[in-house]
């Protein structure tokens, strides 16, 4: 399994890929894991990476481990994801997210998106998204330009939401999804699969910071051929 600059740690990746698994059902209250030989060479990772994954799940309340019997999956309500605002999961359901970096870029707001924050200018970040390596989406998202003055490639992690709050400050405590039919917009570009114009599952999400204000606009568009939209009530 391989990572890349500004991807999260390969142990987080597996922790994060079981955990949506957990949320999706696949893997249920009180399933036992195959053995972690098994498992890491499933998973193509060494047998330390694994345990690292495993007791980061254990700390979460994930995972119950019964010394000479095994490892044994506990669901719970809160699981406290890094990707706990990604709606997207495999059609089959969960799916570790990757995100591949288009561009970023400091720029005048469009007019066609909804009035958020303070400043004239946002930072647009356009990625392709990714579930378990299969592509799945493609976003644009924009973050006021009162938090930070300019972004580089390098500065952005695999999860925004992280970034954020690590590096300024943010954090994004509730967002509003709206969810319709748009087109793949023309900047899309050849490995989503889905041609520029044709008709394609589309969701605007308004994110909110901890002081209330409207910091960040999205939208991602979703190849319902791979993907599906996904929220829990719990």
């Amino acid at each position: 399994m391989d990572s890349y600059p500004g991807s999260l740690p390969i142990y987080l990746q597996i922790a994060e890929l079981l955990v949506r698994d957990i949320a999706a059902g696949r893997l249920v209250d009180g399933e036992k894991l195959a053995p972690e030989r098994d498992m890491a060479v499933q998973l193509g990772i060494a047998v330390g990476t694994l345990r690292k994954a495993l007791a980061e799940l254990q700390n979460r309340g994930l995972l119950e481990r019964v010394q000479g019997s095994g490892n044994y999956v506990r669901a719970i309500s809160d699981p406290k994801s890094v990707y706990a605002m990604f709606r997207l999961e495999l059609i089959q359901g969960g799916g570790l997210p990757t995100a591949e970096l288009l561009d970023v870029m400091r720029l005048d707001k469009p007019k066609d998106l909804p009035r958020f924050g303070f400043s004239p200018e946002g930072h647009r970040i356009r990625r392709i998204r990714r579930l378990s390596g299969k592509v799945a989406a493609i976003e644009e998202i924009w973050l006021d330009g009162s938090y930070v003055a300019a972004i580089t490639p390098e500065d952005l992690s695999e999860s925004l939401y992280l970034y954020y709050r690590t590096r300024l400050g943010l954090w994004i405590v509730r967002a509003e999804d709206k969810i319709d039919l748009d087109t793949v917009p023309d900047w899309a570009p050849p490995a989503f699969g889905q041609k520029p114009g044709a008709p394609i599952p589309h969701v605007l999400r308004m994110s909110q910071a901890q002081d209330g204000a409207l910091a960040e606009v999205s939208r991602t568009w979703f190849d319902h051929s791979v993907a599906r939209y996904v929220s829990r009530l719990r």
